[in-house]
């Protein structure tokens, strides 16, 4: 069955409907007020209106004219100027009833009037308010003593009806204001939790590299006297290790100076995110580091969700830079589980000097196992690291699959 759609959500008719609401104000305002001129000179229309004085009627002349376009005119700056364009559309409506002129359908300009004051004042709103309340006593007063054959009940139930619309302009005020107030606070939100994040992947590319290097800058000085021949590797491998670091932060600066917009939403910077294809990368550097570490994978490698696989990498990555820095020389074991629902990562190392890893806050001093923890849990999913029974320290991490698409 097809589906329905409005007429305004067509191709064809929403691209013309985008421009218009890009226009000013003051433009889309004018050509409403012009369409209104132009109606109130219609005679099928002529009986359709504002009315409340019901005075004799008086013959259309050159003032009547004037006064039609009083109604009409100053609604092209009501948006602008709401109270200038209420003022005179009002004033003109009062000459007109106590004149006698005939109804016309510019009139309605009085309630556009009524409902952009409420919707569009910012200021002195209700002193504006009691202004045109006491002016529609005075009018009512007036009419009176002309012999207009109202009711105090009549003028009474018309300015229920204008009280009314002028209720209707600020609800859709309060209700536009609280939707900016939402947007708002949506969008500081979105931008505390992108701080945190970023503040999350610096913490992580510092720790992890800057613990490689020294770790890599120390082995290359002990090799300069006991093997000088393989102290090249070291200084290679500390060298890809700060370009490698270069890489990450200049790609989190980037965010930075840009919008603050999720770095991992950018096609232009997503070959420079870490992703679980470049696991290996830091398997290898921790290799070169003296560090024995098996990697291995099981199950079919589909593409996941920036988020799911860089938060993977960081797993991968502070628990290897841990068994640097704690368990140097202790074999180490990565294995990267793929499933059709759920990601897992279980990386062990052995030996007991491992075991310390579960007494220390992190290579930084609180961020490390803790912040992962925290960071797999917004994804939904589960982490836990501790000493093994057999000896040494494990970390393992379940995280639901999610494609890009998701």
């Amino acid at each position: 069955m097809m589906s329905r759609q409005a007429p305004w959500s067509l191709p064809l008719l929403r691209a013309p409907l985008d421009r218009w609401q890009e226009r000013d104000v003051l433009l889309k305002d004018g050509v409403l007020a012009l369409a209104l001129t132009l109606t109130a000179f219609v005679p099928t229309l002529s009986g359709i209106g504002a009315q409340i004085g019901d005075l004799p009627e008086r013959p259309a002349d050159a003032l009547g004219v004037a006064l039609v376009l009083a109604h009409t005119l100053p609604l092209a700056v009501r948006r602008r100027w709401p109270a200038v364009a209420l003022a005179v559309v009002a004033g003109a409506f009062a000459v007109h009833q106590a004149l006698g002129f005939a109804t016309t359908f510019a009139s309605v300009g009085l309630y556009l009037a009524l409902y952009s004051a409420g919707a569009h004042q910012v200021r002195f709103r209700h002193g504006l308010a009691a202004v045109l309340g006491a002016g529609y006593a005075v009018l009512a007063v007036v009419l009176h003593h002309l012999g207009s054959p109202q009711s105090a009940a009549d003028y009474l139930a018309f300015s229920l009806v204008l009280a009314a619309v002028w209720l209707l302009g600020r609800t859709v005020r309060t209700r536009r204001t609280k939707e900016e107030q939402r947007r708002r606070l949506a969008a500081e939100t979105a931008t505390t939790a992108e701080r945190a994040r970023i503040a999350r992947e610096l913490h992580d590319v510092v720790t992890h590299h800057v613990t490689a290097m020294v770790v890599q800058a120390d082995a290359a000085q002990f090799l300069l006297t006991s093997a000088p021949e393989r102290a090249a590797e070291g200084l290679v491998a500390v060298s890809d290790t700060g370009r490698r670091a270069l890489t990450e932060l200049r790609h989190l600066l980037d965010v930075l100076e840009a919008t603050g917009e999720s770095a991992a939403a950018d096609p232009a910077h997503a070959d420079r995110a870490p992703t679980l294809g470049r696991v290996g990368d830091l398997v290898e550097r921790a290799r070169r580091s003296g560090q024995p570490v098996e990697f291995s994978q099981q199950g079919e490698r589909r593409p996941q969700s920036v988020d799911v696989e860089l938060a993977a990498y960081r797993v991968v990555q502070e628990t290897l830079t841990n068994a640097l820095k704690h368990a140097a020389g202790e074999p180490t074991r990565v294995l990267l589980r793929y499933g059709d629902e759920h990601l897992g990562i279980e990386v062990a190392t052995d030996g007991p000097v491992a075991a310390q890893v579960a007494r220390k806050p992190g290579p930084t001093g609180g961020r490390g196992l803790a912040g992962l923890r925290a960071r797999v849990r917004m994804l939904d999913g589960e982490l836990e690291a501790g000493p093994r029974p057999e000896g040494g320290f494990e970390v393992r991490a379940t995280i639901p699959a999610k494609t890009p698409q998701e």
